[in-house]
């Protein structure tokens, strides 16, 4: 059977519906003419909601025993709204509403009105999915564009262990995360396919350019940058109507 999900996820996190905060600093008072060491302490309790849409494969759940890879769909800027319908614009969800069947769960996310993606948000919102539905965690995707490329890279940086293969688009993100050390050995077995147009004025080719160098120097084996020459901002079209990607990222294994 095929389904279409609408599901709220309660998390603990950044960017919430409800903050409550206090702040201290020890000792309150410096010295005069002196120097001395303070401590300052934050206590911050956060309330947060992402919405997203939910797809399943048409086969989910026959076998309760069987478990599915998963895909986490990040959109872009522009789709940040309260109106999940905005989510389905571009990418994957946009595919499914045209009728297409994926042999994975996807989680296309909605980003709240006015914040960016943030990686920790999201990896909760994935515990979330891994605990309650039929996810095979060593099969577990991370795909975006433009803001969601950015969020994408984002999640591949800071949690590469969660992830077997990651799809950003037109996006970039920090460099020095992929490069600490604590990082390497799993970032080794990421796999990255990361999509740019030649001709994007909104996020320069450069950005994709520097982080895939930045994971090559990390020690990612796997990656790959696909350059559309003639193409503008909208390279994702283009990337996720060709064949193979969605193969490639099955393949992956965590």
């Amino acid at each position: 059977m095929s389904s279409s999900l609408v599901l709220l996820a309660l998390l603990a996190a950044l960017a919430g519906c409800a903050t409550r905060s206090t702040a201290t600093l020890t000792p309150k008072l410096g010295v005069a003419g002196t120097q001395v060491e303070t401590t300052f302490t934050q206590v911050v309790v956060r309330t947060n909601q992402l919405r997203f849409r939910l797809s399943l494969p048409k086969d989910y759940g026959a076998d309760p025993a069987k478990k599915w890879p998963l895909v986490l769909f990040l959109h872009g800027a522009g789709e940040r709204r309260t109106d999940l319908q905005k989510v389905a614009v571009h990418g994957p969800p946009k595919l499914v509403k045209a009728g297409k069947d994926f042999t994975f769960l996807l989680a296309s996310v909605q980003c709240p009105e006015g914040q960016i993606w943030d990686a920790d948000l999201l990896i909760g919102l994935v515990d979330v999915l891994q605990a309650q539905l039929l996810v095979d965690v060593k099969h577990t995707y991370a795909t975006g564009l433009s803001m969601g490329g950015y969020g994408t890279w984002a999640l591949a940086s800071k949690f590469p262990d969660r992830f077997a293969a990651v799809a950003p688009i037109c996006g970039g993100g920090e460099r020095i995360r992929a490069l600490l050390p604590n990082q390497r050995e799993a970032l080794k077995t990421l796999g990255v396919w990361t999509f740019h147009g030649g001709k994007d004025n909104v996020v320069a080719p450069s950005e994709s350019e520097r982080m895939v160098d930045a994971f090559r120097k990390a020690g990612v084996a796997d990656i790959q940058l696909t350059l559309y020459p003639e193409a503008a901002h909208d390279s994702w079209t283009e990337a996720y109507k060709m064949a193979g990607l969605d193969e490639w990222l099955l393949k992956h294994s965590r």
